[in-house]
Formats: C-alpha cells, structure tokens, sequence
C-alpha cells in the first residue's frame, strides 16, 4: 500500500470560518460596534435553472459580516463540505447551512478523522487569506487589533483544542512593517508556525518583492523559522479572461497566480538577501512547476545580463532551496514529482471549500499514489510539511 498506516496525512491547506463572537469576544469594548460582527441581511439569493445554470430566487435572510458599516457577505463555496457539486453556489449562507466542522475546533476534529487527516494548517475566510480586508480598514488601532484578535483566536483557542493536529498559522498588519514585524515576534513566541502573505503584494497598492520595503519583515520572518504562504487569490487580483467569462474560467485559471508569484520572486532580491526564507504556495499546484523553471532558467541565461537580475543562481536552484508547493490532486506533477523536487511537495485538503474531496481525502491519496515509492508518499504526505512547519509528531 503506497499511504500505509504510519504515515500521517498532514493538510498544509485548509480554512477556517470564524465564529461569530470572535472579535467581539476580544477587541476592546469602544471598538465591539465598528468591529467585525455578524449581522443577518437579505441578500440575494439564487437557484438551479433547468439548463443547468441557476437563475434570480429572489432574497433569502443571509447571516454577513459588518466591519465599519462595510457588509462582507460569505460565499457559499467557502463551506460548502458535505454538500454534492450540484448544490454550490456563491451566495451568501448562514451558519446553520454549514457543517460544524467549518467554525467549531472540536467538529473539526472529528471531520479530520473521518477523513483520514491527521493535522491540518487554516487560513481565514473573513479578513481573506492573508487578513487583506483588514488594509481596508479607516481606523488602524481597530484594524490591528482586529489582526491581532485573529491570531490570539488560532494561538488560545483553535489550536490548543488539539495541539498536535491543528497548526498555527497567522496574519500580518500589512500596512504598517514595523507593526508587522512586532506581530511576527509576538506570534511566534506564542507558538505560530506559519505566517499567510499576499502572493503578490503589488496590486493591493503595497510595496513590491522587488524593493526593500519588506526586508525588515522578512528578517523577522527568519530570524523565527516561519514560513510565508501565499495562498493564490491573496493579491486581489484574479485571473479572469473577460467580463463575460463563467467563473469557471477564474477558477481553472487560479493556479496561474501561483505561476506569477513564482516567477516575480525567483527574478527578485528576495532570496539573495534573505537566504533562510521559505515560502509556500498554497492551493498553486505542481504540474506547472517543471516547464516553469525551465522556462525561467532560459530566461535566466539569455537576458540576465542586460536586466537588473542576480547573476548568481539560476531560478531553478532558487526554488530547490525556498519555495514548496502544494497540491490537492495533479497526477501530472506526481508523475514528474522529481522534476518538481521531492523535498519540495506538500498534500492539501481544502477543507471545507469546493475543491476539497472530504470525507474521502485519504482514499482518493492513497489511490492516487499507488505507483510511488514508499519514501517518496511518506515525504510528500507529512515529512516535508512536518520539517518546513517545524512541527513534529508529539
């Protein structure tokens, strides 16, 4: 059996919603009202059409959330585990339309075990993936407490539900480095083993990788043994072809903007200034990974010397050393999983988004890698997440 019984299933990808009293529980009590809550809201509300599109069903009462009179509405594809494929949509929901496993740390567990998973890292859902809502914010003290208020939830309160299973992982105040790099310090020193970062941080009106702008956050980011994950869709930015498109389009696309991140980084400073640093592109896949940094090292060789390009390394070389991918299913990036860097392959579940397989994870692994070595299923399902964590088994 190629996922055999010792081998532990570890997600470096998942998502957790957050519950409704997370920050009013936390932020002082002048900020509760402008603070993230929840509020029900009628909202539109769609249904199956006969063709097999959906069409307008008028409004359903939806539960939303509100930060400084701002409505952020749930999509319905960020829960929707436990739900066939022909009942997503991207409306709003409300909690009791999830499973609890999506809110609750304990549910989550037992969703775990159903599912074959032993541990699992979770970004958020409300502030995005790397708490990006939060650079929206008018009033900063509100919006870093805010931050702040998350990261205390997965460090007091998610992760100690089960310590060796669930694990820590935390956003940044992103419009301030020096906030940024107190947050990176305090977080680590309470047990943070992952940090989300923008993909890209260039279409949210923040500084570049190709500027010195974040050299003090990555220092931190070293100095701790964190890695970055930029989980694809953090930039704001999708890739989508025109107005028109069917969302399917944005959504086969998605792993393109890890493509992007790759490349802007491996061309950037990045690395050469902080040699320690490690990133994760989560939900980015790996079959592209290959003909990209062969593509990348062509580039490299022809047209460094006119551009303003570390001569140094080849990109390729960069990648062995900094970046892992994460994959959910790509039998292709299997297939050439050496190509990719057997050292430098994770497995994610998703869960509970739509391209999650739960309650089915382990199984669909299992058969997915019937054909690959021992050794290699074993590094790619927990070893290689469990040393770029820096979690190990308790």
């Amino acid at each position: 059996m190629p996922l055999q019984s010792h081998m532990q299933l570890i997600s470096t990808d998942d998502h957790l919603i957050e519950h409704p009293g997370l920050w009013s529980d936390r932020l002082p009590k002048k900020f509760v009202d402008a603070g993230p809550r929840i509020i029900e809201k009628e909202m539109p509300k769609s249904i199956h059409a006969g063709d097999g599109g959906r069409k307008d069903g008028g409004t359903k009462l939806a539960e939303v959330w509100e930060y400084e009179g701002r409505i952020y509405p749930y999509i319905g594809l960020n829960a929707v585990a436990g739900k066939k494929p022909e009942e997503y949509g991207a409306e709003p929901t409300r909690y009791e339309d999830m499973i609890p496993g999506c809110y609750e740390p304990k549910a989550r567990i037992a969703d775990m075990d159903i599912d074959g998973v032993q541990a699992t890292l979770s970004f958020p859902s409300f502030p995005r993936f790397a708490g990006t809502v939060f650079l929206e914010g008018k009033d900063k003290e509100l919006a870093l407490l805010s931050v702040q208020a998350w990261n205390d939830y997965v460090l007091d309160e998610w992760c100690p539900t089960a310590p060796d299973r669930l694990i820590p992982l935390v956003i940044l105040p992103l419009w301030s480095v020096e906030d940024a790099v107190r947050e990176v310090y305090r977080t680590a020193a309470k047990g943070a083993r992952a940090i989300s970062f923008p993909e890209n941080p260039s279409p949210l009106g923040l500084p570049s990788f190709h500027t010195n702008h974040w050299d003090p956050v990555f220092t931190a980011v070293v100095e701790t043994g964190l890695p970055l994950c930029v989980h694809f869709g953090t930039s704001g930015k999708a890739p989508i072809t025109a107005p028109e498109a069917p969302m399917a389009v944005m959504t086969s696309l998605f792993g393109c903007n890890s493509m992007y991140a790759t490349a802007d980084l491996l061309f950037s400073p990045v690395f050469h200034n902080h040699p320690g640093l490690k990133f994760m592109l989560s939900e980015g896949g790996i079959g592209w990974v290959p003909y990209m940094l062969e593509r990348m090292d062509a580039v490299w060789t022809k047209h460094r010397y006119y551009q303003n390009i570390n001569q140094s390394a080849r990109p390729s070389e960069l990648f062995a050393k900094h970046i892992y991918g994460c994959f959910i299913e790509d039998e292709f990036g299997l297939a050439n999983r050496h190509l990719v860097g057997i050292d430098n392959i994770t497995w994610e579940g998703d869960y509970p988004h739509s391209d999650s397989n739960w309650p089915n994870s382990r199984k669909l692994v299992h058969d997915s890698m019937i054909d690959v070595p021992d050794e290699d299923v074993h590094k790619i399902v927990e070893l290689n997440a469990r040393k770029l964590l820096n979690f190990p088994r308790i």
